[in-house]
């Protein structure tokens, strides 16, 4: 059962979503690392439509990307996983010190100006340094210079994705946009717990309590390979098995219809659990032609649902129930 999110409701709906520690209105900002399927846009979406209290427990992503949600989140205590070892190096390293707004404007401003001067030869030199070298800077430079935002790997762990053909991306204002971002994650590390781990998400969803929280941004099965790993329908039902099983509450983004079919994992094996939905534009495909609107689901599980969903979940049970 899917349940849309009006414009017309949200006002009432964001009132209502969370305790007083979480924040109630959000103007999404975005983190250092760009990357498809990014969810910065739809960070106002996810927030109004579950229920947590930050001051009991932790919040858990087994697969955190690019940190947009985690990060506009801010709660006290965090763990933030992925198997994507360069993601959580860069992050620990703003974490750690070693990465700092004016690390990052120095290096940019190098390295934008070599880029200038000598175009896509010297993308490519960088990537394969960072092939090489596994540098986390130079990881941020690849994922702001690529193709597409787009992060992917070849079969023997080197970063393969194409130049973005822009040889004067580097200019002064999108230097200070990317210096402001970390910035921002920086500070928002500063006075909490933030935990950054390499791990497996059937590890990180192991460790997960009554109290916690879990918001879950997996590849998108049906739409389009992994970033690092593979990731296949068998990985996709294991997940959604273990979503079901949690001791805590759990949201979990998924993509439930475009102009050509329905999300069947999704109807599977959540059609008993509240789902909100809203229209989303990702700017994902090698060609303007396959990049179409979708609509974005989120799935709720029933302690964290809000009260309109799960009076919506009931009611449809009930229908059924009674072959209405």
């Amino acid at each position: 059962m899917v349940i849309p999110l009006s414009s017309s409701d949200s006002s009432s709906v964001t009132r209502r979503t969370f305790t007083s520690t979480f924040p109630k209105e959000v103007r999404p900002k975005a983190p250092p690392i760009k990357s498809q399927g990014i969810k910065t846009k739809l960070v106002p979406f996810i927030f109004r439509s579950f229920s947590w209290d930050m001051r009991k427990g932790t919040w858990i992503e087994p697969f955190v990307g690019s940190g947009a949600v985690a990060f506009n989140a801010a709660p006290r205590c965090v763990i933030a996983a992925d198997s994507n070892r360069h993601l959580i190096r860069f992050y620990q390293s703003i974490k750690d010190g070693r990465i700092t707004p004016s690390t990052t404007r120095r290096f940019l401003e190098s390295e934008g100006e070599k880029l200038a001067k000598k175009g896509e030869d010297h993308y490519y030199a960088i990537r394969s340094r960072f092939n090489k070298d596994e540098d986390p800077l130079d990881f941020l430079f690849l994922s702001r210079a690529c193709f597409n935002g787009m992060i992917r790997f070849n079969s023997k762990g080197g970063y393969n994705v194409p130049f973005c053909r822009k040889p004067e991306r580097f200019r002064g204002a999108y230097i200070t946009k990317i210096v402001n971002q970390v910035g921002w994650v920086s500070a928002v590390m500063k006075h909490a717990d933030w935990q950054f781990i390499v791990q497996d998400w059937r590890v990180t969803l192991g460790d997960a309590r009554s109290n916690d929280f879990v918001y879950v941004d997996p590849p998108y099965i049906g739409r389009h390979t992994d970033y690092f790993n593979s990731w296949d329908e068998k990985e996709a039902d294991a997940l959604a098995a273990s979503l079901r099983a949690l001791p805590c509450g759990f949201a979990y983004s998924m993509w439930s219809r475009n102009r050509y079919r329905e999300n069947e994992h999704l109807q599977r094996w959540f059609s008993d659990y509240p789902i909100v939905a809203t229209d989303h534009f990702y700017h994902v495909g090698p060609q303007e032609t396959l990049r179409n609107a979708m609509e974005e689901a989120l799935v709720v599980s029933p302690k964290s649902a809000l009260p309109h969903t799960e009076m919506e979940r009931r009611k449809k049970a009930l229908q059924l129930e009674l072959g209405l």
